[in-house]
Formats: structure tokens, C-alpha cells, sequence
């Protein structure tokens, strides 16, 4: 049995639709739902602390093709290990 191929045209369709179904639901999300204890601002602080200097530093260690530009990448999966953490709380 022979499966038919899609055209790109369907594949842009497709993807519309979920950007649609995507936008439509995390503004739902954001107008409906509010959270009773505001530790989202400190996980979210936390993890973008830990992509900065995990990430940053692992990018540039390997852009620049020097390690020492990658002492900071332990403490960004420390912060990373403390905004799952603060979820607990």
C-alpha cells in the first residue's frame, strides 16, 4: 500500500494551526488560571540564571575554543538544581 506524500502547502497548514492552537491556549492559560503562590518568579529567575551561565558559558568555552570560559557552567547547574528545588517548596 502506497502512502501518499504531502505537499509542503499542507505542511504550512498544519503549522498554522498549531501556532493558532498554541497562542490561543497560553493566552487562555494567562488570563484564566492565577496561581495562588508566586513561586514562579523565583524558579523562573532561577532557571534563566542557570541557561545564562550553564549555557553561556558552555557556548563560549566552545566558540572561543578556551576552556577557562567555563567556570561558571557549575554554578549555572546550581541554579538550575535550586529552581527545580524551589518547586518543592
Amino acid at each position: 500500500m502506497r502512502i501518499p506524500q504531502m505537499d509542503a502547502f499542507q505542511w504550512h497548514k498544519i503549522a498554522a494551526v498549531s501556532g493558532i492552537a498554541a497562542l490561543g491556549l497560553g493566552t487562555y492559560g494567562f488570563h484564566i488560571f492565577k496561581p495562588e503562590n508566586p513561586v514562579y518568579k523565583e524558579f523562573g529567575g532561577l532557571l534563566t540564571a542557570g541557561i545564562l551561565s550553564f549555557s553561556g558559558s558552555c557556548y563560549t568555552a566552545a566558540y572561543l575554543e578556551d576552556r577557562k570560559y567555563s567556570a561558571l557552567a557549575p554554578f549555572g547547574g546550581l541554579a538550575f538544581v535550586a529552581g527545580w528545588a524551589s518547586l518543592l517548596f
